[in-house]
């Protein structure tokens, strides 16, 4: 019992060490951004005078407005078409390919090593040719191609674990596979859809390289490739770039405050044999 006792503390105290390691950079910018203007703050000191009209004023000179509105229609162009396309490419390579066509999904598996880097150059040309630099659909297309490694892999390890039994069921009482698909496997998915989506919403709204490689217009970028602008046009005044910073982050704290439980089902949900 004093083992099982001093194990319990031990983890603790470790929880509590990350937690305080993971609040700290934070703790650290808020502590910064209330600090005046034309100052650079020293480490972690709170402020005599903290100046909260900092957050009010790099609200207002980033556009923060603009920049939210540019990442909600990326998010609202590349997250809902990512989820359908994974999930409908998922479920077909769990339930309707043989084994002679197992192939295809190692080619999934293939795009889950390349990194954005290695292939934003040819991203580039790519969408230079097309027509599309410097617009939203310079971001959204590339990101939903990217994403499909990732999402593939996701949804057909629910699929494969979905008892075969209920796909026999719903084809004794008549349903072909499109109505099995939407009636019968959609519902069943629902807690690894959403899971999908929570984790292609915070890739995408934090996304930095495409955007600023892609589109040179700050106001067509997430608000995350936006703050490359925003940094260097404010670099020099760090109390008015932290708080910019610290606006940008606010709607990802936001949605994993209120998505915890969804958010920790989506880091479970990789452990998920597939």
């Amino acid at each position: 019992m004093k083992t099982t006792h001093s194990n319990t503390l031990v983890a603790r105290g470790l929880i509590v060490l990350l937690m305080v390691i993971t609040l700290l950079p934070f703790l650290a910018m808020l502590s910064a951004a209330l600090a005046p203007q034309g100052t650079y703050p020293n480490g972690l000191q709170w402020p005599a005078d903290p100046q909260w009209g900092n957050f009010v004023r790099a609200f207002e000179v980033s556009k923060m407005d603009q920049l939210l509105l540019s990442s909600v229609l990326i998010v609202l162009g590349v997250v809902p078409i990512s989820v359908l396309i994974a999930t409908m490419a998922g479920y077909g390579l769990a339930k309707l390919t043989t084994n002679k066509y197992k192939w295809l999904y190692l080619l999934f598996v293939f795009g889950l090593t390349l990194p954005f880097e290695a292939v934003i150059t040819p991203l580039y040309y790519e969408v230079r040719a097309l027509g599309l630099l410097n617009t939203r659909f310079a971001i959204i297309l590339p990101l939903i191609g990217l994403y499909m490694p990732f999402g593939v892999y996701w949804m057909r390890a629910h699929f494969l674990n979905v008892p075969h039994d209920l796909t026999e069921a719903a084809q004794l009482d008549g349903a072909t596979r499109w109505k099995e698909f939407w009636m019968v496997q959609v519902p069943l998915a629902r807690p690894a859809i959403m899971s999908l989506t929570i984790l292609l919403f915070l890739w995408t709204w934090n996304q930095f390289l495409l955007p600023v490689v892609l589109v040179q217009d700050p106001m067509q970028r997430t608000m995350a490739g936006a703050l490359g602008a925003f940094q260097g046009q404010w670099g020099t005044d760090i109390p008015l770039l932290c708080a910019g910073a610290l606006l940008i982050l606010a709607p990802t704290i936001a949605l994993f405050l209120l998505f915890q439980r969804q958010f920790v089902a989506a880091l479970m949900q990789g452990a998920v044999k597939g």
